[in-house]
């Protein structure tokens, strides 16, 4: 595979279920080396699009690659890591042998194996637990342990699928961890997760998907860094003034709200003085401005809140 090819390239991957399209028109760019978060609401598409880049499930239309070859070929996955987001591993497995039967379904070498398994453990925060059962293992343990699965080809590019799903705030620590030496090493990954917490500090770059449909690609530190909800607390609020606010930004609807208030999105936060001096030219008591920098659940809320049609799918 061709280092200098992106990690994931796909053009307008559509998947119909009968008459429902699960994932439609996806056309995604993922650079090698980077954190990408997939992000939407349930039933937006996110793990069918992931299993179409498995190759675990066959696209209706569209194509892609990853790390430079077709989907639909084991070789192009032969660098490829996986922890889905609902499992079930051989209870009666020690973890040591676990890890060794995925080793081996993986072509690592026997010479390899022990020592990649060792490092695995360690990696993970289960080095005292190399010769217990699955089946005796927590949710938490189990999630660390399908993560130590997903790396045990050394791959190139790893799906983590709610990676931090059951995991207490240290678990989810090591989990932030590992995926920053990961990406440290070059390795990508794609990742998947509700807690948009984790996300903002572990990625680089988000796409958000609702509807089956991919709505916008950011960079995630540019993206937070700019934009900012400001609340303005005005003497009087009309339609009219409502439509002259709306050219610095983006009105946004807040139910309950007091009918004297209008809360604006807005790129930066240097537009905030011509507002003021706007209001005032207008001839509106203002009596407070209030700017606060948007968080990714503020984005993700924006984003998807654009499109209703999630909430009935």
């Amino acid at each position: 595979m061709s280092g200098s090819s992106p990690a994931i390239d796909t053009y307008d991957l559509t998947k119909w279920y009968g008459a429902k399209a699960a994932v439609r028109g996806l056309s995604l760019r993922v650079e090698r080396g980077e954190v990408f978060g997939f992000l939407g609401p349930n039933g937006a598409g996110k793990t069918t699009s992931i299993k179409m880049l498995l190759g675990l499930v066959r696209p209706t239309s569209g194509h892609a690659t990853v790390l430079g070859g077709p989907i639909d070929t084991p070789s192009a996955r032969a660098k490829v890591g996986y922890l889905p987001e609902h499992f079930r591993f051989h209870e009666w497995l020690r973890l040591d042998e676990f890890l060794d039967v995925h080793a081996r379904l993986n072509g690592v070498p026997r010479a390899e194996r022990a020592r990649r398994i060792l490092e695995l453990m360690e990696l993970v925060g289960l080095s005292a637990a190399t010769r217990q059962q699955l089946g005796t293992f927590s949710k938490g343990m189990l999630q660390r342990a399908g993560l130590a699965q997903a790396l045990v080809n050394e791959p190139e590019l790893v799906f983590l699928d709610e990676p931090t799903s059951g995991l207490d705030p240290m678990g989810r620590r090591l989990v932030r961890d590992v995926i920053h030496r990961l990406s440290e090493r070059g390795v990508t990954v794609f990742l998947n997760s509700h807690l948009l917490s984790e996300v903002e500090v572990t990625c680089t770059r988000v796409g958000f998907i609702t509807s089956g449909q991919m709505r916008e690609v950011v960079p995630l530190a540019s993206a937070l860094n700019g934009l900012v909800r400001v609340t303005l607390h005005l003497g009087t609020v009309d339609d009219a003034l409502r439509c002259g606010l709306a050219r610095w930004g983006r009105l946004v609807d807040e139910p309950g709200a007091d009918p004297r208030q209008v809360v604006l999105d807005v790129p930066n936060d240097e537009c905030l003085p011509e507002i003021a001096r706007w209001l005032v030219g207008q001839g509106v008591a203002l009596y407070g401005m209030a700017p606060q920098r948007l968080s990714l659940e503020d984005l993700f809320v924006r984003i998807a809140g654009s499109d209703r049609s999630w909430e009935t799918s």
